[in-house]
């Protein structure tokens, strides 16, 4: 239940639940029994279980959502309630261990965000190994940075430094690629720390179909709004060529410019103008930020 009296502490780890009655003691017990000053913060996330109830038992604060927003809903409500300078993020399936919080608090102090990347021989199902592959290129070419593990949940922030870009995150499973690709934008410095990625207990929330299309066009969108140009030129550069080839090759059966051409030159000349306007919206983003 939300608990006003909350003294401030060191670290807070904040788990947003929903349905996890059936892992939720275990993972609350073992962070109390490694960390006992640290604060346990449960975002429930209208469950329809007793998750709540669970984890109150188990001795966490536990903040209710009245019903079911979404998994970056429940962190950003967290975030906000927070009584802890640094704030661990992760998941209350039972898929991180609380062991690991100590390696990502011994970067700390020397960067902005420590994340806990899952390596090869994480238990995690092929399919979504996959496509986190493609995530993190794509994160990477964007930023200029390598990005090892766009998608995990699993992270240490500051407190005072995350909550300048909580107003970004998204209410759904998205969030961990908002936050990674908005601190890189901002200048701020992130570290990735292997972990190994234990088999969550349950089913998941994640749909295979319908979440994987609806994440590509998040993370694509994601990428427009930090870093325009990185998307939008290649397109136009693409656009540019196939136009210019497109004239050589009816130059020399036709010799003429057809309409074709011109469309493909201006859709060419649309595309990059339009980064061009994005790119400078995007940098007034910026620029407000401390």
């Amino acid at each position: 239940m939300k608990d006003k009296a909350r003294t401030k502490t060191e670290v807070t780890v904040l788990l947003p639940a929903y349905n996890e009655e059936l892992n939720i003691v275990k993972v609350i017990g073992k962070i109390r029994e490694l960390y006992p000053d640290y604060e346990i913060l449960v975002i429930d996330d209208g469950s329809t279980d007793n998750t709540m109830k669970a984890a109150m038992y188990a001795g966490a604060n536990v903040w209710p959502h009245p019903y079911n927003i979404g998994n970056g809903a429940a962190v950003k409500t967290g975030l906000r309630c927070a009584s802890g300078e640094w704030i661990v993020m992760m998941d209350a399936d039972g898929q991180h261990k609380p062991e690991d919080i100590a390696r990502l608090l011994n970067y700390k102090d020397d960067y902005d965000m420590v994340v806990g990347a899952r390596t090869r021989e994480s238990q995690t199902c092929w399919y979504r190994d996959l496509a986190n592959r493609v995530y993190n290129r794509f994160a990477s070419y964007v930023t200029k940075f390598k990005v090892e593990d766009l998608t995990s949940g699993f992270r240490l922030v500051r407190a005072s430094t995350v909550k300048q870009f909580i107003y970004l995150l998204p209410n759904t499973f998205s969030y961990p690629s908002t936050l990674t690709m908005a601190y890189l934008r901002s200048g701020f410095t992130i570290k990735y720390v292997p972990v190994h990625a234990q088999k969550r207990k349950g089913k998941s929330k994640i749909k295979l179909f319908q979440d994987g299309t609806r994440f590509f066009l998040i993370i694509t969108k994601i990428a427009t709004l930090f870093s325009p140009m990185r998307v939008f030129l290649p397109i136009s550069g693409s656009l540019f060529m196939i136009a210019l080839a497109y004239y050589a090759y009816t130059l020399v059966t036709q010799g003429r410019f057809t309409n074709m051409s011109a469309l493909l030159f201006n859709s060419a000349l649309t595309v990059f103008l339009i980064g061009l306007v994005a790119e400078q919206i995007s940098q007034m983003r910026y620029d407000r930020i401390q």
